[in-house]
Protein backbone atom coordinates (compact mmCIF):
# COMPACT_ATOMS: atom_id res chain seq x y z
CA UNK A 1 0.00 0.00 0.00
CA UNK A 2 1.44 3.14 -1.08
CA UNK A 3 2.21 6.12 1.73
CA UNK A 4 -0.40 8.20 2.47
CA UNK A 5 2.07 11.36 1.75
CA UNK A 6 1.98 9.90 -2.09
CA UNK A 7 -1.57 8.98 -2.19
CA UNK A 8 -2.35 12.71 -1.00
CA UNK A 9 0.42 14.06 -4.21
CA UNK A 10 -1.60 11.84 -6.61
CA UNK A 11 -4.96 13.86 -5.65
CA UNK A 12 -3.54 17.27 -5.55
CA UNK A 13 -1.78 16.33 -9.47
CA UNK A 14 -4.80 14.99 -10.63
CA UNK A 15 -6.62 18.01 -9.02
CA UNK A 16 -4.80 20.21 -11.22
CA UNK A 17 -4.54 18.26 -13.89
CA UNK A 18 -8.57 18.54 -13.99
CA UNK A 19 -8.44 22.64 -13.26
CA UNK A 20 -5.88 23.19 -16.39
CA UNK A 21 -7.48 20.98 -18.37
CA UNK A 22 -10.01 23.39 -19.90
CA UNK A 23 -7.15 25.45 -21.27
CA UNK A 24 -6.09 23.25 -23.79
CA UNK A 25 -5.86 24.84 -27.44
CA UNK A 26 -8.50 24.95 -28.98
CA UNK A 27 -7.72 25.94 -32.37
CA UNK A 28 -7.63 22.91 -34.26
CA UNK A 29 -11.04 22.68 -34.29
CA UNK A 30 -11.41 26.28 -35.86
CA UNK A 31 -13.46 27.15 -39.14
CA UNK A 32 -10.63 29.85 -40.27
CA UNK A 33 -7.42 29.16 -41.94
CA UNK A 34 -6.03 32.29 -39.61
CA UNK A 35 -7.53 30.44 -36.04
CA UNK A 36 -5.94 27.20 -37.21
CA UNK A 37 -2.79 28.45 -37.39
CA UNK A 38 -2.42 29.03 -34.00
CA UNK A 39 -3.11 25.33 -33.13
CA UNK A 40 0.59 24.49 -32.12
CA UNK A 41 0.89 27.48 -30.14
CA UNK A 42 1.53 26.99 -26.28
CA UNK A 43 -1.47 29.16 -25.72
CA UNK A 44 -4.42 27.58 -24.33
CA UNK A 45 -6.58 29.38 -26.97
CA UNK A 46 -10.17 29.46 -26.56
CA UNK A 47 -12.51 29.76 -29.07
CA UNK A 48 -14.99 33.15 -28.75
CA UNK A 49 -18.01 32.05 -26.30
CA UNK A 50 -20.09 32.30 -23.09
CA UNK A 51 -17.98 28.72 -22.11
CA UNK A 52 -14.91 30.63 -22.32
CA UNK A 53 -16.21 33.83 -20.00
CA UNK A 54 -18.07 30.81 -17.61
CA UNK A 55 -14.46 29.33 -17.10
CA UNK A 56 -13.03 33.01 -16.61
CA UNK A 57 -15.90 32.96 -13.62
CA UNK A 58 -15.27 30.13 -12.46
CA UNK A 59 -11.27 30.58 -12.46
CA UNK A 60 -11.51 34.31 -11.05
CA UNK A 61 -9.35 34.99 -13.76
CA UNK A 62 -9.55 37.97 -16.48
CA UNK A 63 -9.51 36.96 -20.66
CA UNK A 64 -6.78 38.23 -22.70
CA UNK A 65 -8.59 38.47 -25.76
CA UNK A 66 -6.49 38.63 -29.05
CA UNK A 67 -8.08 39.74 -32.02
CA UNK A 68 -5.76 39.54 -35.33
CA UNK A 69 -6.57 38.47 -38.88
CA UNK A 70 -4.96 36.63 -41.97
CA UNK A 71 -3.33 39.87 -43.53
CA UNK A 72 -2.10 41.49 -40.80
CA UNK A 73 1.68 42.01 -40.65
CA UNK A 74 1.89 42.86 -36.91
CA UNK A 75 -0.34 39.60 -36.10
CA UNK A 76 1.87 37.68 -37.81
CA UNK A 77 4.66 39.20 -35.73
CA UNK A 78 2.98 38.48 -32.49
CA UNK A 79 2.62 34.92 -33.42
CA UNK A 80 5.83 34.25 -34.18
CA UNK A 81 7.76 36.50 -31.34
CA UNK A 82 4.96 36.43 -28.79
CA UNK A 83 2.75 33.10 -29.05
CA UNK A 84 5.43 30.90 -30.29
CA UNK A 85 7.29 31.52 -26.74
CA UNK A 86 7.07 28.75 -24.41
CA UNK A 87 7.13 30.67 -21.16
CA UNK A 88 5.08 33.44 -21.98
CA UNK A 89 2.50 30.45 -22.94
CA UNK A 90 2.97 29.25 -19.76
CA UNK A 91 2.68 32.03 -17.85
CA UNK A 92 -0.77 33.16 -19.66
CA UNK A 93 -2.44 30.07 -18.91
CA UNK A 94 -1.50 30.13 -15.34
CA UNK A 95 -3.11 33.93 -14.99
CA UNK A 96 -5.56 34.19 -17.92
CA UNK A 97 -8.14 32.52 -20.09
CA UNK A 98 -6.84 33.29 -23.57
CA UNK A 99 -9.62 33.76 -26.23
CA UNK A 100 -8.60 34.31 -30.13
CA UNK A 101 -11.06 35.82 -32.51
CA UNK A 102 -10.79 36.05 -36.39
CA UNK A 103 -11.68 39.74 -37.17
CA UNK A 104 -12.84 38.64 -40.55
CA UNK A 105 -15.04 35.59 -39.00
CA UNK A 106 -16.35 37.97 -36.13
CA UNK A 107 -15.95 41.46 -37.81
CA UNK A 108 -18.51 42.47 -34.72
CA UNK A 109 -16.54 41.26 -31.70
CA UNK A 110 -13.34 43.17 -33.05
CA UNK A 111 -15.46 46.04 -33.64
CA UNK A 112 -16.41 46.33 -30.24
CA UNK A 113 -12.76 45.86 -28.38
CA UNK A 114 -11.37 47.91 -31.48
CA UNK A 115 -13.87 50.73 -29.58
CA UNK A 116 -12.70 49.86 -26.12
CA UNK A 117 -8.76 50.17 -27.10
CA UNK A 118 -9.45 53.49 -28.89
CA UNK A 119 -11.27 54.67 -25.61
CA UNK A 120 -8.51 52.43 -23.70
CA UNK A 121 -5.08 54.08 -25.44
CA UNK A 122 -5.98 56.28 -28.40
CA UNK A 123 -5.09 53.49 -31.20
CA UNK A 124 -6.61 52.03 -34.11
CA UNK A 125 -5.88 48.41 -36.01
CA UNK A 126 -4.36 45.07 -35.51
CA UNK A 127 -3.71 43.55 -33.78
CA UNK A 128 -6.20 44.09 -30.66
CA UNK A 129 -4.56 43.03 -27.58
CA UNK A 130 -7.57 43.11 -24.55
CA UNK A 131 -7.80 42.26 -21.23
CA UNK A 132 -11.54 41.79 -19.90
CA UNK A 133 -13.46 41.10 -16.45
CA UNK A 134 -15.08 37.67 -16.68
CA UNK A 135 -18.42 39.87 -17.83
CA UNK A 136 -16.43 40.80 -21.31
CA UNK A 137 -15.95 44.25 -20.22
CA UNK A 138 -12.31 45.44 -21.18
CA UNK A 139 -9.92 47.26 -18.55
CA UNK A 140 -6.79 47.63 -19.98
CA UNK A 141 -5.99 46.59 -23.77
CA UNK A 142 -3.87 47.91 -26.67
CA UNK A 143 -2.88 46.79 -30.29
CA UNK A 144 0.83 44.72 -30.74
CA UNK A 145 2.75 44.44 -27.61
CA UNK A 146 6.36 42.70 -27.50
CA UNK A 147 7.02 39.64 -25.71
CA UNK A 148 9.69 41.22 -23.35
CA UNK A 149 10.66 44.90 -22.93
CA UNK A 150 12.15 45.40 -19.31
CA UNK A 151 13.23 49.17 -20.00
CA UNK A 152 10.02 50.23 -21.36
CA UNK A 153 8.02 47.87 -19.22
CA UNK A 154 5.46 47.52 -22.15
CA UNK A 155 6.48 43.92 -22.94
CA UNK A 156 3.80 41.18 -21.80
CA UNK A 157 6.54 39.28 -19.82
CA UNK A 158 6.08 42.76 -17.49
CA UNK A 159 2.32 43.36 -18.17
CA UNK A 160 0.95 39.94 -18.00
CA UNK A 161 1.85 39.67 -13.94
CA UNK A 162 0.97 43.53 -13.22
CA UNK A 163 -2.64 43.11 -14.89
CA UNK A 164 -3.60 39.90 -13.24
CA UNK A 165 -2.59 41.50 -10.60
CA UNK A 166 -4.33 44.78 -10.73
CA UNK A 167 -7.76 42.11 -11.15
CA UNK A 168 -7.11 40.40 -7.91
CA UNK A 169 -6.69 43.31 -5.88
CA UNK A 170 -8.31 46.03 -7.21
CA UNK A 171 -11.26 44.68 -8.20
CA UNK A 172 -13.79 47.37 -7.25
CA UNK A 173 -11.39 49.74 -8.96
CA UNK A 174 -10.67 47.33 -12.54
CA UNK A 175 -14.79 46.87 -12.61
CA UNK A 176 -15.16 50.85 -12.33
CA UNK A 177 -13.13 51.64 -14.92
CA UNK A 178 -14.28 49.07 -17.38
CA UNK A 179 -17.82 50.20 -17.25
CA UNK A 180 -16.53 53.75 -17.89
CA UNK A 181 -14.41 52.38 -20.95
CA UNK A 182 -17.56 50.73 -21.87
CA UNK A 183 -19.70 53.80 -22.14
CA UNK A 184 -16.64 55.75 -24.14
CA UNK A 185 -16.71 53.03 -26.06
CA UNK A 186 -20.50 53.06 -26.97
CA UNK A 187 -20.68 56.39 -27.41
CA UNK A 188 -18.77 56.80 -30.93
CA UNK A 189 -21.42 54.36 -32.17
CA UNK A 190 -24.87 56.02 -30.27
CA UNK A 191 -27.54 57.52 -32.24
CA UNK A 192 -27.41 61.31 -32.03
CA UNK A 193 -30.13 62.76 -34.29
CA UNK A 194 -29.54 66.06 -36.30
CA UNK A 195 -30.68 67.67 -39.57
CA UNK A 196 -28.58 67.05 -42.35
CA UNK A 197 -27.49 71.08 -43.20
CA UNK A 198 -25.36 71.78 -46.35
CA UNK A 199 -22.89 73.73 -44.24
CA UNK A 200 -21.75 71.26 -42.51
CA UNK A 201 -21.51 68.82 -44.70
CA UNK A 202 -19.02 71.24 -46.29
CA UNK A 203 -17.10 71.68 -43.24
CA UNK A 204 -16.15 68.37 -42.43
CA UNK A 205 -15.80 67.55 -46.03
CA UNK A 206 -12.81 70.27 -45.59
CA UNK A 207 -11.87 68.44 -42.59
CA UNK A 208 -11.49 65.40 -44.13
CA UNK A 209 -9.31 66.95 -47.19
CA UNK A 210 -6.74 68.43 -44.34
CA UNK A 211 -6.51 64.92 -42.90
CA UNK A 212 -5.83 63.74 -46.10
CA UNK A 213 -3.39 66.59 -46.84
CA UNK A 214 -1.56 65.41 -44.21
CA UNK A 215 -1.15 61.96 -44.65
CA UNK A 216 -0.22 62.05 -48.29
CA UNK A 217 2.79 60.59 -49.06
CA UNK A 218 3.53 58.92 -45.66
CA UNK A 219 3.15 54.86 -46.27
CA UNK A 220 2.70 54.14 -42.80
CA UNK A 221 -0.53 56.12 -42.38
CA UNK A 222 -2.69 56.07 -45.70
CA UNK A 223 -3.28 53.12 -47.26
CA UNK A 224 -6.83 51.73 -45.62
CA UNK A 225 -10.58 51.58 -46.88
CA UNK A 226 -11.23 54.55 -44.94
CA UNK A 227 -8.71 56.09 -47.05
CA UNK A 228 -9.99 54.97 -50.49
CA UNK A 229 -13.35 56.21 -49.26
CA UNK A 230 -12.06 59.51 -48.05
CA UNK A 231 -10.35 60.00 -51.56
CA UNK A 232 -13.62 59.40 -53.03
CA UNK A 233 -15.42 61.92 -51.33
CA UNK A 234 -13.14 64.30 -52.63
CA UNK A 235 -13.24 63.86 -56.28
CA UNK A 236 -17.22 63.62 -55.99
CA UNK A 237 -16.80 67.08 -54.22
CA UNK A 238 -14.87 68.40 -57.12
CA UNK A 239 -17.44 67.05 -59.76
CA UNK A 240 -20.54 68.88 -57.68
CA UNK A 241 -18.87 72.24 -56.89
CA UNK A 242 -15.85 72.16 -59.15
CA UNK A 243 -13.91 72.94 -56.03
CA UNK A 244 -10.17 72.47 -57.31
CA UNK A 245 -8.66 72.44 -54.01
CA UNK A 246 -10.28 68.98 -53.28
CA UNK A 247 -9.39 67.33 -57.05
CA UNK A 248 -5.67 68.47 -56.10
CA UNK A 249 -5.60 66.83 -52.94
CA UNK A 250 -7.71 63.91 -54.23
CA UNK A 251 -5.25 63.17 -57.45
CA UNK A 252 -1.90 63.30 -55.03
CA UNK A 253 -3.63 60.54 -52.90
CA UNK A 254 -4.94 58.70 -55.47
CA UNK A 255 -1.59 58.40 -56.83
CA UNK A 256 0.02 57.31 -53.62
CA UNK A 257 -2.38 54.62 -52.78
CA UNK A 258 -2.08 53.10 -56.11
CA UNK A 259 1.45 53.06 -56.04
CA UNK A 260 1.84 52.51 -52.54
CA UNK A 261 -0.39 49.19 -52.60
CA UNK A 262 1.77 47.95 -55.49
CA UNK A 263 5.28 48.40 -53.44
CA UNK A 264 3.91 46.82 -50.63
CA UNK A 265 2.23 43.89 -51.96
CA UNK A 266 -0.97 45.00 -49.79
CA UNK A 267 1.13 44.39 -46.11
CA UNK A 268 -1.32 46.60 -44.44
CA UNK A 269 -3.59 45.53 -41.74
CA UNK A 270 -6.66 46.11 -44.19
CA UNK A 271 -6.74 42.59 -46.43
CA UNK A 272 -5.82 44.05 -49.92
CA UNK A 273 -8.19 42.85 -51.89
CA UNK A 274 -10.66 45.34 -49.78
CA UNK A 275 -8.48 48.41 -50.69
CA UNK A 276 -8.11 47.03 -54.02
CA UNK A 277 -12.11 46.79 -54.08
CA UNK A 278 -12.07 50.15 -52.68
CA UNK A 279 -9.89 52.13 -55.08
CA UNK A 280 -11.29 50.60 -57.97
CA UNK A 281 -14.87 52.83 -57.30
CA UNK A 282 -12.45 56.10 -56.85
CA UNK A 283 -10.52 55.27 -60.24
CA UNK A 284 -13.25 54.50 -62.30
CA UNK A 285 -15.02 57.68 -60.91
CA UNK A 286 -12.06 59.70 -61.48
CA UNK A 287 -11.65 58.83 -64.90
CA UNK A 288 -15.55 59.64 -65.73
CA UNK A 289 -15.16 62.81 -63.80
CA UNK A 290 -11.10 64.17 -65.36
CA UNK A 291 -10.54 61.46 -68.76
CA UNK A 292 -7.17 60.86 -67.49
CA UNK A 293 -6.02 57.43 -68.99
CA UNK A 294 -3.61 56.85 -66.40
CA UNK A 295 -7.23 56.47 -64.07
CA UNK A 296 -8.72 54.10 -66.64
CA UNK A 297 -5.27 51.80 -66.81
CA UNK A 298 -4.40 52.04 -62.71
CA UNK A 299 -8.29 50.40 -62.90
CA UNK A 300 -8.33 48.13 -65.23
CA UNK A 301 -5.30 46.61 -63.69
CA UNK A 302 -6.97 46.11 -60.29
CA UNK A 303 -9.88 44.64 -62.47
CA UNK A 304 -7.44 41.86 -63.97
CA UNK A 305 -6.12 41.37 -60.07
CA UNK A 306 -9.55 41.42 -58.21
CA UNK A 307 -11.10 39.10 -60.89
CA UNK A 308 -8.51 36.78 -60.48
CA UNK A 309 -8.77 36.73 -56.53
CA UNK A 310 -12.50 36.16 -57.04
CA UNK A 311 -12.23 32.78 -59.36
CA UNK A 312 -8.88 31.36 -57.19
CA UNK A 313 -10.30 32.25 -53.57
CA UNK A 314 -9.15 29.11 -51.15
CA UNK A 315 -8.27 31.02 -47.74
CA UNK A 316 -11.12 28.99 -46.30
CA UNK A 317 -14.87 30.02 -46.21
CA UNK A 318 -15.74 33.31 -47.84
CA UNK A 319 -17.51 35.78 -45.71
CA UNK A 320 -20.42 37.20 -47.40
CA UNK A 321 -19.47 41.07 -46.79
CA UNK A 322 -16.49 40.97 -47.83
CA UNK A 323 -17.06 38.78 -51.32
CA UNK A 324 -20.12 41.34 -51.80
CA UNK A 325 -18.24 43.86 -51.60
CA UNK A 326 -15.63 42.38 -53.79
CA UNK A 327 -17.92 41.72 -56.31
CA UNK A 328 -20.04 44.97 -55.89
CA UNK A 329 -16.90 46.91 -57.24
CA UNK A 330 -15.94 45.18 -59.75
CA UNK A 331 -20.03 45.81 -60.82
CA UNK A 332 -19.97 49.28 -60.63
CA UNK A 333 -16.37 50.19 -62.24
CA UNK A 334 -15.35 47.47 -64.31
CA UNK A 335 -17.93 48.33 -67.36
CA UNK A 336 -17.10 51.90 -66.39
CA UNK A 337 -13.42 51.04 -67.62
CA UNK A 338 -14.94 49.23 -70.62
CA UNK A 339 -14.37 45.77 -69.31
CA UNK A 340 -17.71 43.92 -69.49
CA UNK A 341 -16.41 40.67 -69.77
CA UNK A 342 -14.94 41.35 -66.11
CA UNK A 343 -18.37 42.56 -64.83
CA UNK A 344 -20.11 39.18 -66.46
CA UNK A 345 -17.40 37.16 -64.12
CA UNK A 346 -18.31 39.02 -61.02
CA UNK A 347 -22.10 38.61 -61.85
CA UNK A 348 -21.82 34.79 -62.18
CA UNK A 349 -19.78 34.88 -59.05
CA UNK A 350 -22.41 36.86 -57.42
CA UNK A 351 -25.26 34.23 -58.48
CA UNK A 352 -23.02 31.41 -56.34
CA UNK A 353 -23.05 33.38 -53.74
CA UNK A 354 -27.03 33.91 -53.20
CA UNK A 355 -27.32 30.31 -53.79
CA UNK A 356 -24.70 29.92 -50.91
CA UNK A 357 -25.84 32.72 -47.99
CA UNK A 358 -29.33 34.07 -49.29
CA UNK A 359 -32.85 32.43 -48.88
CA UNK A 360 -36.17 34.78 -49.72
CA UNK A 361 -37.05 36.78 -46.67
CA UNK A 362 -34.86 35.28 -44.16
CA UNK A 363 -31.77 36.74 -42.78
CA UNK A 364 -28.41 35.91 -44.69
CA UNK A 365 -25.61 34.21 -43.42
CA UNK A 366 -22.11 35.46 -42.44
CA UNK A 367 -20.52 32.23 -44.54
CA UNK A 368 -22.68 29.68 -46.16
CA UNK A 369 -23.64 26.94 -43.72
CA UNK A 370 -23.12 29.50 -40.69
CA UNK A 371 -26.57 28.61 -38.63
CA UNK A 372 -26.85 32.18 -36.68
CA UNK A 373 -27.70 34.85 -38.92
CA UNK A 374 -25.25 37.49 -40.54
CA UNK A 375 -24.82 40.74 -39.87
CA UNK A 376 -26.35 44.17 -40.67
CA UNK A 377 -22.56 44.47 -43.36
CA UNK A 378 -23.67 41.67 -44.87
CA UNK A 379 -27.34 42.64 -45.55
CA UNK A 380 -25.69 45.71 -46.47
CA UNK A 381 -22.98 45.06 -49.16
CA UNK A 382 -25.20 41.90 -50.78
CA UNK A 383 -27.72 44.51 -51.22
CA UNK A 384 -25.46 46.44 -53.36
CA UNK A 385 -23.77 43.84 -55.22
CA UNK A 386 -27.52 43.24 -55.96
CA UNK A 387 -28.34 46.60 -57.36
CA UNK A 388 -24.87 46.84 -59.41
CA UNK A 389 -25.90 43.31 -61.37
CA UNK A 390 -29.24 45.18 -62.16
CA UNK A 391 -27.47 48.33 -63.13
CA UNK A 392 -25.66 46.03 -65.38
CA UNK A 393 -27.77 43.78 -66.92
CA UNK A 394 -31.77 45.21 -65.97
CA UNK A 395 -32.45 41.55 -64.35
CA UNK A 396 -35.54 42.03 -62.48
CA UNK A 397 -34.69 38.85 -59.49
CA UNK A 398 -31.44 41.26 -58.89
CA UNK A 399 -33.79 44.02 -57.92
CA UNK A 400 -35.91 41.73 -56.06
CA UNK A 401 -33.74 40.29 -53.95
CA UNK A 402 -31.89 44.10 -53.10
CA UNK A 403 -35.93 45.02 -52.13
CA UNK A 404 -36.24 41.89 -50.10
CA UNK A 405 -32.87 42.26 -48.04
CA UNK A 406 -34.43 45.88 -47.22
CA UNK A 407 -37.60 44.45 -45.77
CA UNK A 408 -34.94 42.56 -44.05
CA UNK A 409 -33.25 45.20 -42.56
CA UNK A 410 -36.52 47.02 -41.36
CA UNK A 411 -37.90 44.08 -39.66
CA UNK A 412 -34.44 42.43 -38.32
CA UNK A 413 -31.86 44.97 -37.43
CA UNK A 414 -33.87 48.38 -37.69
CA UNK A 415 -33.19 50.28 -34.00
CA UNK A 416 -36.91 52.20 -32.90
CA UNK A 417 -34.49 55.31 -31.64
CA UNK A 418 -33.27 55.33 -35.42
CA UNK A 419 -30.86 53.33 -37.55
CA UNK A 420 -29.97 49.78 -37.57
CA UNK A 421 -28.04 47.52 -35.45
CA UNK A 422 -25.11 45.43 -36.47
CA UNK A 423 -26.65 42.13 -35.38
CA UNK A 424 -30.10 41.46 -35.88
CA UNK A 425 -29.95 39.68 -31.96
CA UNK A 426 -28.13 39.50 -28.84
CA UNK A 427 -24.89 37.46 -29.69
CA UNK A 428 -25.36 34.57 -28.02
CA UNK A 429 -21.81 33.57 -27.74
CA UNK A 430 -20.90 36.60 -25.50
CA UNK A 431 -22.15 37.77 -21.81
CA UNK A 432 -25.53 38.11 -21.03
CA UNK A 433 -25.26 42.11 -20.43
CA UNK A 434 -23.29 43.07 -23.62
CA UNK A 435 -25.58 45.21 -25.92
CA UNK A 436 -26.10 45.73 -29.95
CA UNK A 437 -23.81 48.15 -31.58
CA UNK A 438 -24.47 50.13 -34.42
CA UNK A 439 -21.78 51.06 -36.78
CA UNK A 440 -21.76 54.31 -38.94
CA UNK A 441 -17.92 54.99 -39.58
CA UNK A 442 -15.74 53.66 -42.30
CA UNK A 443 -13.48 50.41 -40.84
CA UNK A 444 -12.24 47.54 -42.73
CA UNK A 445 -15.58 48.45 -44.80
CA UNK A 446 -17.48 51.34 -45.40
CA UNK A 447 -19.76 52.28 -42.29
CA UNK A 448 -22.51 49.47 -42.24
CA UNK A 449 -25.33 52.25 -41.40
CA UNK A 450 -23.81 54.96 -44.07
CA UNK A 451 -23.68 51.82 -46.45
CA UNK A 452 -27.53 51.37 -45.78
CA UNK A 453 -28.35 54.60 -46.54
CA UNK A 454 -26.36 54.32 -49.80
CA UNK A 455 -28.32 51.22 -50.62
CA UNK A 456 -31.33 52.23 -49.82
CA UNK A 457 -31.24 55.36 -52.19
CA UNK A 458 -30.02 53.79 -54.90
CA UNK A 459 -32.98 51.36 -54.23
CA UNK A 460 -35.00 54.42 -54.90
CA UNK A 461 -32.79 55.54 -57.77
CA UNK A 462 -33.57 51.89 -59.44
CA UNK A 463 -37.48 51.82 -58.01
CA UNK A 464 -38.96 55.24 -58.04
CA UNK A 465 -40.38 54.24 -54.73
CA UNK A 466 -39.84 57.74 -52.47
CA UNK A 467 -39.95 55.63 -49.08
CA UNK A 468 -36.23 54.27 -49.94
CA UNK A 469 -35.52 57.66 -49.77
CA UNK A 470 -37.10 58.59 -46.60
CA UNK A 471 -35.43 55.86 -44.94
CA UNK A 472 -32.05 56.60 -46.35
CA UNK A 473 -32.64 60.01 -44.89
CA UNK A 474 -33.86 58.70 -41.33
CA UNK A 475 -30.64 56.71 -40.66
CA UNK A 476 -28.59 59.56 -42.26
CA UNK A 477 -30.33 61.56 -39.60
CA UNK A 478 -29.87 59.16 -36.64
CA UNK A 479 -26.25 60.07 -36.89
CA UNK A 480 -26.31 63.67 -37.80
CA UNK A 481 -25.18 65.48 -34.48
CA UNK A 482 -22.38 62.93 -33.80
CA UNK A 483 -20.04 62.84 -37.46
CA UNK A 484 -19.09 65.69 -36.31
CA UNK A 485 -15.03 65.64 -35.71
CA UNK A 486 -14.90 61.72 -37.31
CA UNK A 487 -12.87 62.79 -40.24
CA UNK A 488 -11.45 60.46 -42.72
CA UNK A 489 -13.91 57.70 -40.92
CA UNK A 490 -16.68 59.56 -41.79
CA UNK A 491 -16.40 59.48 -45.62
CA UNK A 492 -18.95 57.78 -46.82
CA UNK A 493 -21.28 59.15 -44.35
CA UNK A 494 -20.64 62.20 -45.81
CA UNK A 495 -20.92 61.16 -49.39
CA UNK A 496 -24.29 59.91 -49.00
CA UNK A 497 -25.70 62.56 -46.84
CA UNK A 498 -24.35 64.84 -49.35
CA UNK A 499 -26.16 62.69 -51.97
CA UNK A 500 -29.42 62.34 -50.03
CA UNK A 501 -29.50 66.30 -49.67
CA UNK A 502 -29.49 67.10 -53.49
CA UNK A 503 -31.97 64.11 -53.97
CA UNK A 504 -34.52 66.77 -52.01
Amino acid sequence: MPPLRIILLLIATTACAVERSPLTNRMSHATTSYLARAARQPVGWQPWGRDAFALAERLDRPVLLYVGARDCRWCAVMDREVFGDRTLGALIDSLFVPVRVDRDERPDVARRYQGAVQALAGLRGLPLTVFLTPEGSAFFGGTYFPADDPVGGRGLRQILPEVARSFREQRAFVEQHAALVGQLAGGRSAVSHGVLRADALRFEIGTVRGAIDVVVGRPAMLGSVPHAQAVGLLFREFAFSADSGALQTAQAALAFLVDSLAATGGEREDPPDLVRAGLLRVLAFAWAVTGEPRYRSAGLSIVQTLGADLEHADHGPLFADHEAYRIAALLDGAPALGDTLAAERARATLDALLRGVYRPRRPVRHAAGDPAPGLLQDHVQLATACLAAHDLTGDVRYLDVARDLAAVLDREFADPLGGYFDAAQADPAAPDQMERTKQVLDDVLPGANAAAAAGLLRLFRATGDSSYKRRAEAVLEAFAAGIGGEGVRAATYLTVAREALAAR
